[in-house]
């Protein structure tokens, strides 16, 4: 089996060229892609707070790893129902928050990272947000050197924008792409 990292150099070329991606699935057979998202999720902050079950980053296990990909592997792997917690705004509002399981959070990472190797080459260099290396500096850093001369700005607001995103669109996008049978 590849190195997670050779995986998601390949699909970064794949990406950088158009091509489709294919074969994705098989992709989440590979325990090194958990171990590299493990690596990226288990310095978060929520890492350790709890789901929908008493499952945290610190129970993370090769053989928990293993039922992972023998569910997914036997197409049984079914994500759980989130905790939703509010946490209070300045306002005096609550904002409401998703917690996956454990499992379900490292499954995702897993999954973001093989999509994110494939798209990230495709999205514009002017796109800032959700980004690797890119964030609110880098996009103020390119409003002072190419915006010169500009004298207003459109500020918005996303309130709530990943809730009310159409899945079908999205899925349908991915799918325009994904040739996985």
């Amino acid at each position: 089996m590849q190195s997670a990292e050779t995986v998601l150099d390949v699909l970064r070329e794949r990406g950088r060229r158009g091509l489709p991606l294919e074969g994705l699935y098989r992709q989440l057979f590979n325990p090194q892609l958990y171990l590299l998202a493990y690596g990226r999720i288990y310095s978060n902050k929520g890492a350790i707070t709890p789901g929908p079950d008493a499952e945290t980053a610190d129970g993370m296990t090769m053989a928990k790893i293993e039922r992972i990909i023998d569910a997914l592997r036997h197409e049984r792997y079914r994500f759980r129902p989130v905790r939703r917690h509010y946490i209070p705004k300045k306002d005096g509002r609550k904002r409401p928050l998703g917690l996956p399981s454990w499992s379900d959070k490292l499954l995702g990472e897993a999954i973001r990272l093989l999509f994110e190797a494939y798209y990230e080459p495709q999205f514009s260099e002017h796109s800032h947000g959700y980004r690797p290396g890119r964030g609110c500096h880098t996009a103020l850093r390119e409003v002072a050197n190419t915006w010169t001369g500009t004298s207003w700005f459109i500020e918005g607001d996303l309130a709530q924008c990943f809730d009310r995103l159409d899945h079908q669109v999205m899925l349908a996008t991915l799918g325009q792409k994904t040739h996985d049978n």
